[in-house]
């Protein structure tokens, strides 16, 4: 394709080089190919259902690590705006409804005084109108205090991240989804010296009011949990945005030069990979409950890092006896053991293997970064979910697909799709070193054959948009995968304003 000079110009300040343009113009022209399935993961079927005595050992391994000075890190994904949590607030302040009619609007103002928000909201409500929430709706004047919490001159909590927005009451005061997340790592992630690494991805446009939050909870936080936080922040990298693209597959111009949009959360692939720790847990921003309701989440935590800490001490033990030379058929069928029953991964192409053909089979599948993920029965929760999928060497292995990633025109891989039992709530532990203690290169293992388009509108014309592998989906798709079943109690993420007078959240 002919670039102009505002083209390259363009390309140049965001790090994208000619032919990484070009191949993404080609993925928005031909699309990506439908994941082969073999199963959706189920239980005794690719997620494990540990007993109380599995757990207790788990928990065991991981309190085990701590006191050995492991190198822990939590990272919460924290870029977007919370604008999506307050649509039905937004068509109400912009509607003709001067009264909540909707049983939405009617639950949002019945149950105001409990949200954590409420007393901020009560005082900006003061300062701008002069009077209470209380009497501005006795008058009908709901539109105004919707105002005074979505808009700029109010709380501005229309544009603002969810990491700043007032989730929990706490002891008289109100708590931040940011805070809550530094008590929740405080309380299974402290290492052996006390110290707490917290890292958030976070927008450009929010950087400064989240460091201001730093600086503002860190020493009371310290205080309330006796440990040190070591807080950190990283940004979406410009050379993730993704080409947009006209319907008819032409690359989308504005002002003259060629329009990039962020590519999802597949790009904090490159900001997990600049991370330096030995496990590293991720959970969204919004997946967080007070103290009070911490008491299973900090368990499952525990349990799941201590899954992590032992099949990864295996997994090395086993590299380590690979590098010394070809080991001997019973240590071989150990390991091939380990690979079906532990990593669910199917070989059935090593029967004809010689024993050196194995060994390099093995040492490649276990010389990976490792993930063990958190899996809650499906209650009807819109997301990805966890299958038994084909890769491109001919073995199978566990991945969390979404439903796009799965062909409506087959029937065999829709009926998978309905007899999935789990549902993914994004509650990871990785490991992302090898058994020497030297960091992956994680875009390495990135199946670039798994991001997907979407059409969005822009300005009032429809757009391809590429969305880059997601993190958990096709961004980790050639890691060690491994499925345990986690209460969904474990499983309280706030997609609407409302969310929040859920009792988890009260």
């Amino acid at each position: 394709m002919d670039l102009n000079a505002k083209d390259l110009e363009i390309l140049e300040s965001k790090g994208i080089s000619e032919e990484k343009l070009a191949e993404e113009l080609r993925m928005l022209a031909d699309g990506f190919p439908y994941l082969k399935i073999e199963a959706p993961a189920t239980p005794g079927h690719g997620i494990s259902v540990l007993s109380p005595d599995m757990e207790e050992k788990a928990v065991g391994l991981w309190n085990e690590y701590l006191a050995a000075g492991g190198k822990v890190l939590k990272m919460v994904p924290a870029s977007g705006a919370a604008s999506r949590m307050f649509k039905d607030l937004f068509a109400f302040a912009n509607g003709k409804d001067e009264k909540p009619k909707s049983d939405f609007m009617k639950k949002f103002f019945n149950e105001i005084e409990n949200f954590a928000f409420f007393a901020q909201l009560n005082f900006v409500c003061l300062s701008l109108y002069g009077l209470s929430i209380d009497s501005l709706v006795k008058a009908g004047r709901y539109k105004d205090v919707v105002k005074a919490l979505i808009n700029k001159e109010g709380l501005n909590y229309g544009q603002l991240p969810k990491a700043l927005l007032n989730f929990h009451k706490v002891a008289g005061a109100a708590r931040t989804a940011l805070e809550e997340h530094l008590a929740e790592g405080a309380q299974y992630a402290s290492g052996k010296n006390g110290k707490v690494s917290v890292h958030f991805t976070v927008s450009e446009d929010h950087l400064p009011l989240v460091k201001m939050k730093f600086e503002e909870a860190k020493g009371k936080m310290e205080h309330e949990y006796g440990v040190t936080y070591e807080l950190s922040t990283s940004l979406q990298k410009p050379s993730t945005d993704t080409v947009a693209a006209n319907m008819d597959g032409t690359p989308y111009r504005e002002n003259g030069g060629l329009f990039f949009r962020p590519g999802g959360h597949g790009a904090l692939i490159e900001n997990l990979n600049d991370l330096d720790a030995d496990v590293i847990f991720i959970k969204n921003i919004d997946n967080v409950v007070p103290d009070a309701r911490r008491e299973d989440t900090l368990k499952y935590k525990r349990i799941i890092g201590g899954v992590l800490v032992g099949i990864k001490q295996k997994a090395n033990e086993y590299c380590k006896t690979l590098s010394k030379g070809t080991p001997s058929d019973e240590e071989l069928d150990e390991m091939l053991t380990f690979l079906h029953n532990v990593l669910c991964i199917s070989h059935d192409n090593t029967e004809n293997m010689t024993a050196d053909e194995k060994a390099a089979f093995i040492y490649g599948k276990l010389n990976r970064p490792f993930r063990v993920c958190g899996m809650v029965k499906n209650e009807g929760e819109p997301g990805g979910g966890p299958f038994l999928a084909y890769n491109p060497d001919g073995t199978v292995s566990p991945q969390i697909l979404e439903s796009t990633q799965i062909d409506p025109d087959n029937k065999e891989a829709m009926k998978m799709l309905k007899e999935a039992t789990h549902f993914n709530p994004v509650d990871l532990v990785v490991s992302t070193k090898d058994w020497k203690g030297n960091k992956f290169n994680l875009p390495e293992f990135v199946d670039k054959a798994t991001g997907f388009i979407s059409i969005k509108s822009r300005e009032g014309v429809e757009i391809k948009a590429l969305e880059l592998p997601g993190l958990w989906n096709g961004a980790m798709s050639d890691w060690n995968t491994v499925l345990v079943e986690v209460p969904v109690s474990t499983f309280n993420p706030v997609k609407t304003v409302n969310d929040l007078l859920r009792p988890a959240h009260q």
